[in-house]
């Protein structure tokens, strides 16, 4: 028996969060932690469905490292890696996760990486390329999956049939707290398969005295003690087999299979006394399960050799009509699964909540076929097949979820324009004329940098003057060119005493004109700020003005775009359905009409047998009245 090796949900970020340079105790990107919320819960389509959004976003911007996920980038793609897998999306994850291995990550990351891909090759058949990927291991292993990956590497030998390479690893696996006892029950086989048959009867024993009270472990050992026995019992060694068939637990999951071999182990050394202690017992069990159908008929069998005819003629006579009305019941499951009754009872909502919904099953009163199919429902195969089958029909539900949500983005988008379109008239106005200020003023602010770098080189004192000052030196310069062409007697006295005032303005301008050059250029780096400001103000006014047009403008393609496709996906998970649907169906009818058959041969052997012990039950009355 294999088991399937797998770490915990928070195993990949206790590996790659806690080790990576880059990455901050916080979680940083709230859409990461998100995904992780719901990956968490089992929910891997949905932390699928949001984080490969985000890292798609943050692949396609100018300045990635602005973003918040830049903090976890290598950390989110990995996880995609580790959901994909989760989600049984193979080739997508092997993809993602052999990126992980080629990059420059840490060691601890790698192996674990190398690790998940191992499993992924092991799942689908590809022991080869599962071991080569285990090779790749080396250096710092995870603590928390250095078990998982010994057992795996174990099972790739035995899936190869090379058991003896897996001998010492799963010798060094028997101390696991975690494959202790699946440790010892593969090496059991893994003497088998190499042909050492007391080796392995040796290690069998072993692993069915473990003392664990793990459920899975006591399953596994109950697995060993019915697999010794059974191969005692084939050897013909019944006496020997017995102990280890009564090792095997009354409520655990081989029982049925252990009372049966029991009783077959007494019989064969006729003792017929001990035969009908487990027959009894199992006689009593669900009658659809194969190990209790035939105990029905061994157990009258066993009486029979007791010479206890009429108790032997009477369990004939249960063991017909519960024969013949599981043959009715079997033939009424056949036909609803060809309704397609099976499949509606798989995709039940309300069952499918419970993590026991296979259990389930049986307890539905309108879905007779899934009473008898437990044994088909716990086949990997069928399990894959199955799965499969619920992926697409949960998939299908969330693509009619999304059809249907495009109506709401349309009235969004309604919304949206019936709301800024009556306002964006006087919005655009009001721009038109901000504009034109904005740009006369920036202007203006060029204008004065000018002149403040050409003063900077040449001083031109009279540029600093002030309003009033201004005004007095035009007023005087008007003043003296009215006086060159006038004659009066008070000419020389006038002209005299403009010179002397604008000698007085002048030198007032040379001897301040450092400090006013001081204060123009202080005034103007103000000026500068402001500048700023009203920049940023502006360019948010555009971008709002943008964001709102864009709020309601071109979304009509690829909203239509979105709903073909979404239409198409539809259509085509239909068809996979139904496709995937039949084969199941077909499946599940091979295994009902197989065990039809079989119960119509025990029924009609159960009717010979039940004729013959009436005879002998009245023969034996017959020469007791003689008597």
């Amino acid at each position: 028996m294999f088991r399937a090796p797998f770490s915990g949900i928070g195993l990949l970020l206790i590996a790659s969060l806690a080790t990576s340079p880059s990455h901050s105790d916080e979680l940083k990107d709230l859409y990461f932690g998100e995904a992780l919320y719901y990956a968490h819960q089992g929910y891997y389509f949905e932390a699928l469905e949001r984080l490969d959004a985000e890292v798609d976003q943050h692949a396609g911007l100018d300045e990635p490292e602005l973003d918040t996920l830049f903090y976890h980038i290598d950390d989110a793609e990995f996880s995609l890696g580790d959901f994909e897998l989760r989600y049984r999306m193979h080739h997508r994850a092997g993809r993602a996760i052999r990126a992980v291995l080629e990059g420059a990550v840490d060691e601890v990351v790698r192996n674990d990486a190398a690790y998940r891909l191992a499993r992924i090759h092991f799942q689908k058949g590809q022991m080869d390329a599962a071991l080569r990927a285990l090779d790749r291991i080396d250096g710092k292993i995870p603590e928390g999956i250095r078990d998982d990956i010994e057992f795996l590497r174990a099972n790739v030998y035995l899936a190869q049939e090379k058991p003896a390479e897996s001998f010492e690893v799963l010798k060094r696996l028997q101390g696991s707290d975690s494959y202790g006892g699946f440790a010892a029950y593969n090496l059991g086989i893994a003497y088998l398969q190499d042909g050492q048959r007391q080796a392995a009867i040796e290690q069998l024993d072993r692993a069915g005295q473990i003392e664990n009270n793990d459920p899975a472990e006591l399953a596994i050992r109950d697995k060993a003690n019915l697999v010794l026995g059974t191969i005692l019992l084939e050897d013909g060694e019944y006496e020997r087999a017995m102990p280890y068939l009564n090792r095997v637990r009354l409520d655990g999951p081989f029982s049925n299979q252990a009372l049966l071999s029991a009783g077959w182990a007494s019989l064969s050394v006729e003792n017929y006394e001990r035969a009908v202690v487990p027959w009894s017992i199992l006689a009593e069990r669900e009658v659809t399960d194969g190990a209790t159908q035939e105990a029905m008929l061994a157990l009258p069998y066993a009486y029979g050799k007791l010479d206890i005819h009429g108790r032997a003629a009477i369990f004939y006579g249960r063991a017909l009509d519960a024969f013949g009305a599981e043959v009715d019941k079997l033939n009424e499951s056949i036909e609803t699964i060809r309704e397609g009754k099976f499949l509606d009872a798989l995709v039940r909502e309300e069952i499918r909540k419970d993590k026991d919904w296979v259990i389930r099953l049986r307890s539905l009163p309108e879905t007779p076929e899934t009473y008898y199919l437990m044994e088909l429902l716990a086949t990997h195969d069928f399990q894959t097949g199955l799965q499969n089958y619920l992926d697409l029909a949960d998939l299908r539900k969330k693509l009619v979820s999304w059809q249907s949500s495009f109506d709401s983005f349309d009235d969004m988008v309604t919304i949206r324009h019936d709301h800024y379109e009556p306002l964006l008239p006087d919005v655009d106005t009001t721009f038109r004329e901000l504009d034109s200020r904005l740009r006369l003023r920036r202007e203006q602010h060029k204008m004065l940098v000018r002149r403040r770098d050409d003063l900077l080189t040449t001083p031109r004192p009279e540029f600093l003057a002030t309003r009033e000052e201004q005004a007095v030196l035009a007023r005087i310069e008007l003043i003296e060119e009215k006086l060159k062409d006038a004659s009066t007697p008070f000419e020389g006295a006038l002209v005299q005493r403009m010179r002397r005032l604008k000698g007085l303005l002048t030198w007032t301008l040379e001897t301040e004109y450092h400090d006013r050059l001081t204060q123009f250029d202080q005034n103007l780096r103000t000026l500068d700020e402001a500048m700023v400001v009203a920049q940023t103000q502006y360019d948010e006014f555009v971008r709002s003005r943008q964001a709102a047009t864009h709020s309601f403008e071109g979304y009509e393609t690829p909203i239509s775009r979105l709903r073909g496709r979404v239409s198409e996906a539809i259509q085509k998970v239909d068809l996979l359905m139904k496709r995937q649907g039949r084969q199941l169906e077909i499946v599940a009818i091979d295994e009902l009409m197989a065990r039809r058959g079989r119960l119509e041969s025990y029924r009609d052997k159960a009717r010979f047998a039940l004729a013959d012990s009436y005879d002998r039950a009245t023969q034996a009355q017959a020469r007791s009245e003689v008597q």
